[in-house]
């Protein structure tokens, strides 16, 4: 008797990381076993979800485990169309597993949120959700890179897991992809290093708002640069928005300059956020560092470049509009570091 988790959710809405999730996990249920006998596929707009129960519903024959795999489930998205699931998963046949693949529909334009009752279903019943991309956070994107690594078919060193990460910015699509190739040009377990992973690695993808953020914050301005031309070019990302991401983060300093707050939680606090109060510890760093002078200037900065990108002032194209802001403020908290530094010497003496 099969002791694998009756159903599992592959959730996503970039479709080669789904499917990559898909054929990993089916792998895995199915081992050696012949396919053909073994495996129930429902693709397409014209099945539903009593299809796939009566699939499950049916013991293997000539096989130990049946595994039914329903593609293109997010249109699911009502209590209603789930119902027959959710009733099978209160008693479900052990010698069936569900792979439930909740992606985007033909017709969607964001992926549809898994209904309450079915989520309630799935853990219920012991099942899991396998969400094939990171949340946000830097501490999620962290772990998922730990996860794929720590699975690849090739071990590579840290520098090699370093430099694939940085080419790949926000398209993480790309890297499964990547390790399989690196698997079929050198072979399964084979160590490698940044030189050997280097020319298998293509043009630079786009990068999350906190690199151009953090870069500024270092006072770095070669890396906000190549962080700023990295969300406009292989990011997509409009001036306007990269815009508003520098705008609301100097605002957040300027609010928390002077304040009366002890810490990050106060913080947090004081600029309504939710849930992680790492963002406000950041912004409360960097209000600490500028002072309340240097983040009134950088919202002052912040205000002129956005005037400029909407046809006041200088006709300057939207690029360098922003190439010269990221200059500015990187020049002003680089002023403002080295004017702390020289304090400090002087105090010593």
């Amino acid at each position: 008797m099969s002791t694998a988790a009756p159903i599992h959710l592959v959730r996503g809405s970039d479709p080669v990381l789904v499917a990559d999730a898909v054929i990993a996990l089916v792998d895995e249920l199915l081992g050696a076993a012949d396919r053909s006998l073994a495996l129930d596929e429902f693709t397409g707009d014209s099945y539903d979800l009593g299809a796939v129960v009566d699939a499950a519903s049916t013991p293997p024959m000539f096989a130990d485990l049946r595994v039914v795999v329903a593609r293109g489930a997010g249109r699911f998205s009502k209590g209603d169309d789930v119902a027959p699931l959710v009733t099978y998963l209160r008693e479900p046949l052990a010698t069936s597993v569900i792979v439930l693949v909740w992606e985007l529909a033909p017709d969607q334009q964001r992926l549809a949120a898994v209904p309450k009752k079915l989520s309630a279903a799935i853990d219920a019943a012991g099942g899991k959700v396998v969400a094939t991309e990171p949340g946000t956070s830097r501490g999620a994107r962290d772990s998922w890179w730990s996860e794929l690594f720590d699975g690849a078919p090739v071990t590579l060193t840290r520098e090699a897991q370093a430099l694939i990460r940085e080419r790949s910015g926000e398209d993480l699509s790309t890297a499964p992809a990547l390790l399989r190739t690196l698997e079929s040009a050198f072979g399964p377990d084979v160590r490698l290093d940044a030189a050997a992973v280097e020319p298998f690695l293509g043009q630079a993808g786009g990068v999350p708002p906190w690199e151009l953020t953090d870069a500024i914050d270092r006072g770095d301005p070669a890396g906000a640069l190549d962080a700023l031309h990295r969300m406009l070019g292989a990011g997509g990302r409009h001036p306007l928005q990269i815009m508003a991401t520098l705008t609301s983060n100097y605002l957040r300093i300027a609010r928390l300059s002077g304040a009366e707050v002890a810490g990050e939680r106060d913080a947090a606090a004081l600029l309504g956020m939710k849930g992680s109060t790492f963002p406000a510890k950041k912004a409360l760093a960097a209000s600490r560092a500028l002072g309340g002078d240097g983040a009134r200037r950088a919202v002052a900065l912040c205000a002129e470049a956005d005037l400029t990108l909407r046809g006041g002032g200088v006709a300057w194209p939207g690029e360098l509009v922003l190439e010269v802001l990221v200059a500015r403020l990187c020049r002003l908290e680089k002023s403002r570091s080295g004017a702390r530094r020289g304090a400090g010497v002087s105090s010593r003496r």
